[in-house]
C-alpha cells in the first residue's frame, strides 16, 4: 500500500469512528432514573367538564401588530375564513370543541341589530382608542355565518359581550363608570333566539376586573350589571327549551374584587366564574423557554391562583363552576418561535393537568387561530404542535382527576392522572422536562399495586420509538402516545408521535395511533418528551362506570 493510499484509509477510519465516539458520549450523557408514582385510584380530587379543552377566537383586526410583527391577519371573528375545509376538520376532530368568542376588543363591538345608540363601524387603528382601536361592528350577516359554522362543526359556543356599552370613561383614568346599557345585548340575544342559534353561554366583559387591562369597572357596579343581565337572559330564554349560562368576569384574578362581585351579585347569578392566565410574561421575553422547562417556575407562577380562586368559589359561590377563560402562556400574542413550537406543549399540557386538580371545569386556549400562540397556522390552518397535544388530552383524559404522589422522583418528571375517557382504567400524562434523564416509571395505586418491573427486551430509543407491538389480547396491553420534537429541536413546528411526524396529508388530519406495550413492561419517558399512557387494568374504583367516549 502506497503512502497516499494509507493516508486515505486512515482518514476513512477516522471519518467513521468520530461520529460513533460522539454518539457514544451522547448516549452515556443521558441518565436513567426509576420514578415511582402513586395514584389514589379509589377517590377523585376533582372533575372536569366533558369538553374541558376550549379555544378562543379573538376580535383584533388584521392590521394589529405586536413587537414590530403583524401576526393577526384574517384570524378574528369578523375576518376568519369559515369556508376553509381544514379549519372545519380541526374543530370536528374534537366532536364538540368549546369555542370562546372574545378578547380585548370585545368591549368596543357594537351589534348591528335593532337600533344601536352608537354607530356600527369597522375597527380602525386609533392611538387614543382602547387597545389602539376605535369602532368595531358585528353585522348580522356575519353573525349568521358564524352560527352556521358553529352548527356545522358541532362547536359549543361562549360569546363575550360588550360590558362597557353605555358607560363613560373617567378623565385620566382607566375606570369606566355608570350603569351598563343592556339594549344592544338584548337585541343580539333576541335575534339569536329567534334564529334558533344555540349559544351555550354569554360572558360579560373582558379583563375589566381588579386593575383591569386597558379599562376597569368597580366590582359593586359590575355585580349590579350582571344581576340585570341575568334578569334579561331569564326573560328571553323562558320561551326556549334550553338555558344559556352567564359567565363572568373574564379577567385576571383579584381576590378582593372577585369576592365583592360574588357577594354583591348573590346566589345563582353568575353560573361560571372565569379568570385569565398569562404566567410566562411578555411574548418578547428571551427567557420563555427557560421558564417553560423550569418545574419550579411552572408551579410557583400559578399554583397560588388556582388554590385561591378555588377557595373563594367554595366559600362565596358554591353553585358556580371555575373556568380558565383565556390563557396563552405569554401575553401580547405569545412568543415568536416559541408559542407555536413543540416546546410550548410542556407548558400547555402542564397547565391542563394542574388546573384540573383545582376544580377547573374548562380551560380555554388563546387562540384557535391568530398570533404566535395559535393552535392552528393562520394561513394554512395546519395544526401547530399544541393542537395535537390538546386533541390527545381530549380523547384520552376523562373527567375524574386523581391525586398523584411521586416517591423520591425528580421534579423534572411531572405526572398527572385521570380516569380514562370512555373506558375502564386510568390515563397518565407524564411530562419529562429533563434534557438528559430518561425516566423509568412504575405506577402504584393506594393499595400498593405495582406494574411488574420486567422488560421483554432491551431496545434503543430509536427502535422503541418506531416499533408497534401488536396485541392478540388487548386486555394485556397498554396504549402509549409519546410526543417529541422533530430532530430533537424544541423550536420545531412538527411533533413526532411515537417517532412519526404529524402532518396533514391530502387535506386530512393524521391518525393518532398508539404503541401497544405489554402492561408488565416498564414505562419509559425519554428526555424532553411527553407521554400519555392508558392503563386499562389499573384498579381505580372511582372510574367504575366510565362515560361513553365522545
Amino acid at each position: 500500500m502506497g503512502f497516499m493510499s494509507l493516508m486515505i484509509t486512515l482518514f476513512l477510519v477516522l471519518l467513521v469512528s468520530v461520529p460513533a465516539i460522539l454518539l457514544a458520549k451522547e448516549i452515556n450523557f443521558h441518565k436513567k432514573l426509576v420514578a415511582n408514582i402513586i395514584v389514589t385510584g379509589n377517590e377523585t380530587i376533582g372533575e372536569t367538564d366533558d369538553n374541558y379543552i376550549c379555544a378562543t377566537i379573538d376580535w383584533f383586526p388584521s392590521d394589529t401588530c405586536r413587537y414590530n410583527y403583524c401576526m393577526l391577519q384574517n384570524s378574528s371573528a369578523i375576518t376568519l375564513d369559515l369556508s376553509n375545509p381544514l379549519l372545519a376538520k380541526t374543530i370536528q376532530a374534537f366532536k364538540n370543541l368549546r369555542l370562546r368568542i372574545g378578547g380585548s376588543p370585545q368591549d368596543q363591538v357594537i351589534y348591528n341589530v335593532g337600533s344601536p345608540r352608537y354607530p356600527c363601524r369597522p375597527f380602525q387603528q386609533a392611538k387614543n382608542g382602547l387597545f389602539g382601536l376605535k369602532g368595531g361592528c358585528l353585522y348580522m350577516r356575519r353573525w349568521d355565518e358564524l352560527n352556521h359554522f358553529f352548527n356545522k362543526t358541532g362547536a359549543i359556543v361562549t360569546f363575550g359581550l360588550n360590558a362597557l356599552y353605555g358607560r363613560k370613561k373617567q378623565d385620566n383614568s382607566t375606570l369606566w363608570v355608570g350603569d351598563w346599557d343592556p339594549s344592544n345585548t338584548r337585541a343580539l340575544m333576541n335575534y339569536t333566539i329567534l334564529k334558533g342559534y344555540h349559544i351555550d353561554s354569554w360572558e360579560f366583559g373582558n379583563e375589566l376586573s381588579g386593575n383591569g387591562i386597558g379599562a376597569r369597572v368597580e366590582a359593586a357596579q359590575y355585580a349590579k350589571d350582571v344581576i340585570n343581565l341575568k334578569k334579561i337572559m331569564k326573560e328571553l330564554y323562558k320561551t326556549t327549551n334550553y338555558n344559556s349560562r352567564l359567565v363572568a368576569p373574564g379577567g385576571f384574578y383579584s381576590q378582593d374584587w372577585y369576592t365583592k362581585l360574588l357577594q354583591d351579585s348573590g346566589p345563582g347569578i353568575v353560573d361560571v366564574v372565569t379568570h385569565h392566565i398569562y404566567n410566562l410574561g411578555g411574548g418578547n421575553d428571551p427567557n420563555l423557554i427557560r421558564k417553560i422547562l423550569d418545574p419550579a417556575y411552572l408551579t410557583n407562577s400559578i399554583l397560588g391562583t388556582f388554590k385561591d380562586i378555588e377557595g373563594v368559589i367554595q366559600e362565596y359561590a358554591p353553585w358556580a363552576y371555575v373556568w380558565v377563560g383565556e390563557s396563552g402562556g405569554a401575553f401580547q400574542g405569545g412568543g415568536r418561535y416559541v408559542s407555536d413550537r413543540f416546546v410550548n406543549s410542556f407548558w400547555y399540557l402542564d397547565q391542563l393537568g394542574m388546573a384540573a386538580k383545582y376544580s377547573t371545569k374548562v380551560y380555554c386556549r388563546q387562540t384557535l387561530v391568530g398570533a404566535n400562540y395559535a393552535l392552528l397556522n393562520r394561513t394554512t390552518m395546519e395544526p401547530n404542535p399544541d393542537y395535537y397535544s390538546a386533541l390527545l388530552w381530549h380523547r384520552l383524559m376523562g373527567k375524574g382527576v386523581f391525586d398523584v404522589h411521586r416517591r423520591h422522583a425528580s421534579p423534572y418528571l411531572r405526572p398527572y392522572a385521570h380516569c380514562s375517557k370512555g373506558r375502564a382504567g386510568i390515563t397518565l400524562l407524564l411530562i419529562n422536562l429533563s434534557n438528559r434523564t430518561e425516566f423509568i416509571v412504575h405506577v402504584h395505586n393506594q393499595t400498593g399495586f405495582k406494574l411488574k418491573e420486567r422488560e421483554k427486551r432491551r431496545e434503543s430509543h430509536f427502535m422503541r420509538g418506531r416499533r408497534t407491538e401488536v396485541a392478540s389480547d388487548g386486555r394485556s396491553f397498554r396504549e402509549e402516545y409519546h410526543l417529541s420534537a422533530q430532530h430533537g429541536n424544541l423550536r420545531s413546528q412538527t411533533s413526532l408521535l411515537n417517532g412519526h411526524p404529524l402532518h396533514v396529508t391530502n387535506g386530512e388530519l393524521p391518525k393518532l395511533d398508539p404503541l401497544l406495550r405489554h402492561e408488565n413492561s416498564p414505562i419509559r419517558v425519554a428526555p424532553l418528551s411527553i407521554a400519555f399512557i392508558v392503563l386499562p387494568n389499573f384498579k381505580a374504583s372511582a372510574c367504575a362506570n366510565p362515560a361513553p367516549s365522545c
